[in-house]
C-alpha cells in the first residue's frame, strides 16, 4: 500500500496532462475570439471584391 501511495505521489504525468490541456484551451478560445473579430471584416471586403468584379 505504501508503494502504491508514494507512485502516485510522484507521478506527475497527470500534473502534465492538465496543463496541456489548460494551454490548448487557451490557444481555441483565442482562435475562435480572433475568427470572430476579423471573420465579418474579411467576408465583407471579399463581398465587395467579389460584386466590383
Amino acid at each position: 500500500m505504501r508503494n502504491i501511495l508514494r507512485r502516485i505521489r510522484h507521478d506527475e504525468s497527470a500534473g502534465e496532462m492538465i496543463e496541456w490541456a489548460l494551454v490548448v484551451g487557451l490557444v481555441v478560445i483565442v482562435a475562435i475570439s480572433l475568427v470572430a473579430a476579423f471573420g465579418t471584416k474579411t467576408l465583407a471586403r471579399w463581398t465587395s471584391v467579389n460584386q466590383s468584379m
